[in-house]
Parts: structure tokens; C-alpha cells; sequence
């Protein structure tokens, strides 16, 4: 059994972290999971837990999470008549093969190969957020056909090995073949729930229980990281959604677009062992 002064360091942190993705959430409107892989991974890290699969751990958790505000995320636009169901059945089982196949990549690699790996495809995510523009087309409508047979299950294999939904690839993607902003944002919180439920369940048998793993953690989930950040979240989005309408979230972008990068490189250079 941990010590109680541990798992009050690890409560507080977690804590924090809950607040700040939820306040994010609800400003810019992004998915959790950029901001709490790497959070995971230095709150852990400075707790002294140096498990080989604190990564997976990482992965794992912010997958779980997703789940609940994904599925809140989804219900919520569906009442509003925002979610595309034809985008999401005709991708949906392809993203879901990717996902299944980014769990046991990820349970076979080492925790520096999972860094490097975030830390470049963080870079390529903050780059879009803060320079990418709503006009930007690669066609009028969403691929099919072998195009999308291709491309689902990259997003998938992705997004488990970043530990997101489906707001960070799935949005830019929609918006490049001219879905409407609110309404991919909307369909990618259900891309999120087809992302996170699989790879979750993946998580909790294939993971094993890691030694040197955070307290309460069961395969590669933590279960107290997972329960703090959901109820963190849902009491700080509101906040979050308020400033989005007291400030013009323009240059917010820019400067979240900065602190994404600067995490996804820490988290490279970490990699690298500097």
C-alpha cells in the first residue's frame, strides 16, 4: 500500500491536470488527450514511478478518459443535430481496426519509441493549430472507396499511439474535404468514443499490470488519474466555454499551438535521452 503522503502528491497533481484540460476543452474546443499524455508522463515521472511502460500507462489512461467526455461530447451535438451518422458508420470500423492494431504496436514498443512518436506527431498537430486555414480544401467531399479504406484506420492506429480522440486528426481531416467546422467537431467527438472504447479494452487485458506502476492502476489504466481528470473536466470545460465567449480565441490558438509544440519537443528530446 502506498504511503498516504504519495498518493496526496499524485491526487493534487492529477487534480491540477484535470483542471487545465477541462478549462482547454472548453476554450479552443480540443480534446484532452495532447494536453494529458505528456502531463501524465512528468507528474508520474516526478512521483518516482519508472515503470519501462509508464508510456503505455499514459496512453492508456487519457484513452479511458476519452471515453466519458467523448461520449458526453457526442450526445450533446447529436441533440443539436450536429453529428454526420453517415461519416461515422462508413469510417467508423475502420478507424476502430486502426485503433485495435495502435493498442498492440503500442504494447510491443518501448516507452522512448512512444515519446518519439508523440513528439513528432505533436509538432505536426500544434503546427496545424496555430497556421492551418478554414479554406484550405484537398477535395468537396470526405474519400471513399479505397481512399478511405486506407486512411480510417491510419487515424485510428494514430491517435492510440498519441493517446487521443478524434478531434486532433479527425477535424483537420474533415475540414480539408469541406465538412463544416461544428460539424466535424461534432463527428469527431464520435470518432473520439470509436477510438478510446476498443483500445481501452485493449489496454486493460493485453497491458498486463507494468511493475513500478502508479497506485490503482489496473492493466496500463489508472484508475485514480482517470477518475479525478473526468470529474475535473466536467466541472472546468464550463469555465473554459465562458472565456471562449468573453475573448476572441484567435490568438489563444496561437499561443496554445506554441505550448503544444513545446511539450511535443520535451517530450522528443526525452526520447533522445537529453
Amino acid at each position: 500500500m502506498p504511503e498516504i503522503s504519495d498518493l496526496m502528491a499524485m491526487l493534487a497533481l492529477i487534480l491540477a491536470i484535470g483542471a487545465f484540460a477541462g478549462v482547454v476543452a472548453g476554450l479552443l474546443g480540443v480534446g484532452g488527450g495532447i494536453i494529458l499524455v505528456p502531463a501524465f508522463f512528468f507528474a508520474f515521472s516526478y512521483l518516482g514511478y519508472d515503470t519501462p511502460d509508464l508510456m503505455q500507462i499514459c496512453l492508456a489512461t487519457s484513452l479511458a478518459t476519452i471515453i466519458v467526455t467523448s461520449v458526453r461530447s457526442l450526445l450533446s451535438h447529436h441533440k443539436k443535430g450536429a453529428v454526420d451518422w453517415d461519416i461515422l458508420r462508413s469510417w467508423g470500423p475502420g478507424i476502430a481496426i486502426g485503433a485495435a492494431l495502435g493498442v498492440i504496436a503500442a504494447t510491443g514498443l518501448r516507452s522512448e519509441v512512444l515519446m518519439g512518436i508523440f513528439g513528432v506527431l505533436g509538432v505536426i498537430v500544434g503546427l496545424y493549430f496555430g497556421f492551418g486555414r478554414p479554406e484550405w480544401r484537398l477535395g468537396d467531399g470526405m474519400p471513399k472507396g479505397m481512399a478511405r479504406a486506407a486512411t480510417a484506420p491510419v487515424l485510428g492506429f494514430l491517435s492510440v499511439l498519441m493517446g487521443i480522440g478524434g478531434g486532433s486528426f479527425g477535424v483537420p481531416l474533415m475540414s480539408l474535404y469541406g465538412t463544416p467546422i461544428h460539424r466535424a467537431v461534432a463527428t469527431a467527438a464520435g470518432f473520439g468514443v470509436i477510438i478510446a472504447a476498443p483500445s481501452v479494452l485493449g489496454f486493460l487485458f493485453i497491458g498486463g499490470n507494468p511493475a513500478g506502476a502508479p497506485p490503482f492502476s489496473i492493466g496500463s489504466v489508472n484508475l485514480v488519474a482517470f477518475a479525478v481528470v473526468v470529474a475535473m473536466t466536467l466541472i472546468t470545460a464550463p469555465w473554459g466555454v465562458k472565456l471562449a465567449h468573453a475573448m476572441d480565441p484567435k490568438p489563444l490558438k496561437r499561443v496554445f499551438a506554441v505550448f503544444i509544440m513545446v511539450m511535443a519537443l520535451n517530450m522528443l528530446r526525452k526520447a533522445l535521452g537529453y
